[in-house]
C-alpha cells in the first residue's frame, strides 16, 4: 500500500506538471502513453498466442502527437484542420484497412484475421481514445476541461473503492471483477457527480461563460458510469489474457493501461460534451 500510495503521489505531480506546463508537453507526453499502452495491450495479448501487427500501432499514435503540436507548427495547423473532416479521416482509416488486408493476403502464413482484428482494436481502443484528452486540452479553455476527464476517471474510482469497502454487499460483475459491488459503483457515480459539480463551480469563478450546475450534474454522473466501463473493461481483457496487470511501469499501480483504462473511454465524453453545448 505504502508503494501504491507514493507512486501515486509522483504520478499526480507528474500530472500537474504536464498539465500547467505549454500544451505540446501534454501532448509529447500522451504520445508516449499511447506508445507503452499499445505496446502493453499487444504484449498481453502476444501471451495467448495472437500475432497483432505493432507497426501499425505503433504508427497509429503520432496524430496524438501532431495533435499536441497543434497551435505550435503551422504546417502541423493544416494537417489537423485536415484529418477533423470526416472525409479525410475515413480516407486515412480505408488506408490502415488495405495495410492490414495487405498483410493477411501476402502474409497469410504468419498472420490471421484475428490478428488483423486485434491490431484495430489496438488502434481504437489506445492511440484514438487517448487522443481525445489532447483535444479537449486544446479547446478554450480546455486548460480547465481536461481535468474533468481526471476527475471522473479517479474520484470516481476513489469513491467506488471506499463505498464498496464500507457498505458493498452485491457483486456486480463477479465473473470479471469479484470485489466490485453495486452499492461501490452507486458511491462512485454520485461522488464523481459531487466532485464534478464542485470543481465547476470553482472554474465557473475564472471563466466568463459559466457551465450551468446542471450540466455538471449530467456530465459528472456519465462520466461516473463511463469511468467504471472503462475499469471494467480493462478487467474483462486482463482476465481473458490471464494477467494481473497491463505493466508495471507505476510501482503498485501496474501498467499505463491499468493507470488510464478509465481515462480512455471519459475523454471523448468531455469533448464531445463541451463541443455541443459550449
Amino acid at each position: 500500500m505504502q508503494k501504491r500510495v507514493v507512486s501515486g503521489i509522483v504520478g499526480l505531480a507528474l500530472l500537474v506538471i504536464m498539465m500547467i506546463s505549454h500544451q505540446i508537453v501534454l501532448g509529447i507526453s500522451f504520445f508516449v502513453f499511447s506508445l507503452i499502452g499499445i505496446s502493453e495491450f499487444y504484449n498481453s495479448l502476444s501471451g495467448l498466442g495472437y500475432r497483432p501487427i505493432k507497426f501499425i500501432g505503433f504508427t497509429s499514435c503520432l496524430p496524438v502527437l501532431l495533435i499536441g503540436l497543434n497551435g505550435v507548427v503551422n504546417w502541423i495547423d493544416n494537417y489537423v484542420d485536415l484529418f477533423a473532416s470526416l472525409v479525410y479521416f475515413s480516407m486515412a482509416v480505408y488506408i490502415i484497412f488495405i495495410v492490414l488486408l495487405s498483410y493477411l493476403i501476402f502474409r497469410n502464413k504468419k498472420y490471421n484475421i484475428v490478428d488483423i482484428s486485434l491490431t484495430i482494436y489496438g488502434v481504437l481502443y489506445i492511440p484514438f481514445l487517448m487522443s481525445f484528452v489532447v483535444l479537449t486540452r486544446n479547446l478554450t479553455h480546455g486548460f480547465y476541461y481536461v481535468w474533468f476527464i481526471f476527475i471522473g476517471a479517479w474520484v470516481t474510482d476513489t469513491f467506488a473503492y471506499f463505498t464498496g469497502v464500507l457498505f458493498g454487499n452485491r457483486k456486480i460483475i463477479p465473473d470479471i471483477s469479484p470485489k466490485k459491488t453495486v452499492e461501490g459503483t452507486i458511491g462512485g457515480v454520485v461522488g464523481c457527480a459531487v466532485i464534478t459539480v464542485i470543481y465547476g463551480l470553482w472554474i465557473n469563478t475564472k471563466l466568463m461563460n459559466a457551465i450551468p450546475v446542471s450540466h455538471l450534474v449530467i456530465l459528472g454522473v456519465i462520466n461516473g458510469i463511463i469511468s467504471q466501463l472503462g475499469d471494467w473493461l480493462a478487467s474483462a481483457i486482463k482476465r481473458h489474457t490471464k494477467i494481473k496487470d497491463f505493466g508495471k511501469i507505476m510501482p503498485g499501480h501496474g501498467g499505463i493501461l491499468d493507470r488510464f483504462d478509465s481515462i480512455l473511454l471519459i475523454g471523448p465524453v468531455v469533448y464531445f460534451y463541451f463541443r455541443a453545448f459550449f
